[in-house]
């Protein structure tokens, strides 16, 4: 992906608490800053969450994979670039793509995925049409159906 396929954006310093003894992230916290990036996403998109979803349709996303692709390791004090991007949107799941950097030098790549569910029942549901339709016009590139 190009770098203007990503419309948001997240700057993260790394510190001192999410390194090892080398002074490298440990690994599950780029999990953490993934986590960071999609829920600005929400915020930058301008559905609120819970409300937009859960409150309003009825339906919650939850977490059913999350991928990690490690090219570079990031360190104590680096400033991170998280980028963010809905790269597909199924009928009940949705696709995050991250791709983290430290200046021009590519260090992750996740992919996180996501399934709409009824919250009583944790069974798959629609994706509601107002959230798709306000992820989709947000996006610089469409996301994939």
């Amino acid at each position: 992906m190009a770098k203007e396929d990503f419309r948001h954006s997240v700057p993260l310093r790394v510190r001192w608490a999410e390194v090892d003894p080398q002074s490298i992230v440990f690994n599950a916290h780029y999990l953490t800053y993934c986590d960071i990036c999609v829920t600005e996403y929400w915020r930058a998109v301008g559905i609120r969450y819970p409300e937009d979803v859960l409150h309003a349709h009825g339906v919650d996303i939850f977490v059913v994979k999350s991928t990690l692709e490690y090219h570079a390791s990031a360190r104590f004090d680096d400033m991170l670039e998280i980028r963010g991007r809905m790269a597909r949107l199924g009928r009940s799941s949705m696709l995050f793509r991250v791709e983290m950097y430290r200046g021009d030098q590519h260090l992750i790549t996740g992919e996180i995925v996501y399934v709409c569910a009824d919250p009583k029942t944790q069974t798959s549901a629609p994706i509601p049409a107002q959230v798709r339709e306000t992820i989709a016009a947000w996006e610089v590139v469409k996301p994939a159906a």
